[in-house]
C-alpha cells in the first residue's frame, strides 16, 4: 500500500511527506483513504478479512512447502503462504 500511496502522491504533483524521508514509513492512512481503499477492493472483487489460524494449519503450510519454518511467526509470510495455497487450490475444492 505504501508504494501505491507514494505513486498516487507523485501523480498529483505532491512531494513525499517529510515523515517518509526521515523514517522510511508513511504516516497512518486517514479514514477517507481507508474508505477509498476499501471501496476499490470491493470494485476489484476483493474482500479484506482477518482470520485466526491454528498451529496445525501453519504447520500444514510449512509441510506443503508454502511457508518456511523460520517464518512461522511472520504475519506477512503467513499471508503470502495462504495466497499461494489459495492460488493452487482449484475452485471446485473450496466452493
Amino acid at each position: 500500500m505504501d508504494k501505491d500511496r507514494i505513486a498516487a502522491m507523485a501523480a498529483h504533483g505532491e512531494t513525499q511527506p517529510p515523515q517518509l524521508v526521515r523514517t522510511g514509513t508513511l504516516p497512518p492512512l486517514t479514514a477517507a483513504e481507508r474508505m477509498r481503499a476499501h471501496r476499490q477492493r470491493r470494485r476489484d472483487g476483493l474482500r479484506c478479512v482477518m482470520i485466526e489460524l491454528r498451529d496445525e494449519e501453519i504447520n500444514a503450510l510449512i509441510g506443503k512447502g508454502m511457508l518456511k519454518a523460520d517464518a512461522r511467526n511472520d504475519a506477512d509470510a503467513i499471508r503470502n503462504a495462504l495466497y499461494v495455497y489459495l492460488e493452487r487450490t482449484p475452485e471446485a475444492d473450496i466452493g
